[in-house]
């Protein structure tokens, strides 16, 4: 079957991974609207605890307003994703293996794997995911028991792979050049965009500070050039 999925988009990107009950008593749909607004160009919905049917209607919102200006991968569940006519889904290390849960998506999926080490990153670039994501980079709220790879596994991975990740975990305005400089391309938060007072300004901030440590290492900013 012909693949109908989107392209990824341009790098650096910046991902926004959902958790609302981290966006200070608001909802969930304005603090992505928020997001997006400031420059996010990927949402991971992740809402682990939410049945099938919430979450395929909380996707079904977020695509709608989403549409056009950023993808929208949903967090493990395949399902969920093509009903939702959702961009991607992002699949752990445990979940499905990527050339199965390739035949599930039928070519209408772009497949995220998540992975906490070189070997990790490597499977999966075998597998044929078209995005990681790796962490945990630094100590983060949202796993304060997870332990850290640093930029030294950024660092690692970058030269082991061709595929583009992003680095999550504890990543703020601060250090997001880092993590792009040591070679991702893009960074996955929670905490700093979901929790901040002016999401968009967050957002803003991250994705000024990743432009400005990746343009002396890209060559043209195009998808792969991780």
């Amino acid at each position: 079957m012909e693949s109908s999925f989107p392209a990824l988009p341009a790098f650096p990107a910046l991902c926004l991974v959902t958790d609302r009950r981290r966006c200070n008593g608001r909802r969930i749909e304005d603090v992505v609207a928020a997001a997006v607004e400031g420059g996010v160009e990927l949402v991971q919905l992740r809402e682990k605890d939410m049945s099938a049917s919430e979450l395929y209607s909380l996707a079904r919102r977020l695509k709608a307003m989403v549409e056009g200006r950023a993808l929208l991968f949903v967090n493990d569940r395949l399902d969920v994703a093509l009903a939702a006519k959702a961009d991607g889904a992002q699949l752990g290390e445990s979940a499905l293996p990527l050339d199965a849960a390739r035949r599930v998506a039928g070519g209408r999926l772009l497949l995220g794997r998540s992975v906490h080490s070189v070997e990790g990153a490597v499977a999966a670039e075998a597998e044929g995911a078209d995005l990681l994501t790796l962490g945990t980079i630094f100590p983060t709220a949202s796993h304060p028991d997870a332990p850290t790879g640093g930029l030294t596994l950024v660092r690692d991975v970058n030269a082991a792979v061709s595929v583009p990740f992003v680095g999550i975990g504890g990543v703020t305005a601060s250090n997001v050049g880092d993590v792009v400089a040591q070679g991702a391309s893009g960074a996955a938060v929670i905490t700093a965009i979901t929790t901040s007072a002016d999401p968009a300004a967050a957002s803003a901030a991250l994705l000024a500070s990743m432009r400005a440590a990746f343009a002396p290492v890209a060559v043209s900013g195009a998808v792969g050039s991780a």
